[in-house]
């Protein structure tokens, strides 16, 4: 059965590591969904958020060969936790013709930051979860979408809470 899946995998800030790991799951025909990666508050290690979409044994598998990899460090089924997931997508929307007053109305709704401003479009920040995301571009689809950039998804573990 087909499995959305969060792995959150601590790994040597060295060359080379992301393209061993992405060559995990190319190996096995795995297309990576989304992927992240940058420093932690250790500048000698990164923090690597993959999103895969696939069968849940090859999957576990994979996070198996992820923690046999000599510069992993500490691999996490982020489904395994309540975790908090983000991810930002620059949008620039057309805005000729259109009705601006509408336009910014949604972009307010969904807390999204005008970055830039021309007489044909407006280029917006919106964050939030994958389905926040999704829902945003439907809307500006309605508008026109002149071009788009999305960063991967990150994702923490929620802290505990104490009792």
């Amino acid at each position: 059965m087909e499995k959305k899946k969060t792995i959150s995998v601590l790994v040597t800030n060295q060359p080379g590591v992301l393209a061993r790991i992405a060559g995990l799951f190319s190996s096995r025909n795995f297309n990576i969904e989304s992927l992240a990666v940058g420093e932690t508050e250790d500048p000698e290690i990164s923090r690597m958020t993959i999103v895969a979409t696939g069968d849940e044994l090859v999957l576990e598998q994979i996070i198996k060969q992820l923690n046999k990899l000599i510069d992993t460090l500490k691999v996490i089924d982020m489904d395994e936790n309540e975790h908090i997931e983000r991810e930002l997508a620059l949008i620039k929307i057309n805005t000729e013709g259109k009705n601006l007053t509408e336009l910014m109305h949604i972009v307010n709704i969904y807390k999204g930051k005008v970055l830039d401003t021309a007489p044909d479009c407006l280029t917006v920040e919106i964050t939030g979860d994958d389905n926040r995301i999704n829902s945003f571009i439907e809307l500006a689809k309605n508008f026109g979408i002149k071009e788009m950039v999305r960063t991967g998804t990150i994702a923490l573990a929620r802290a505990k809470k104490k009792k």
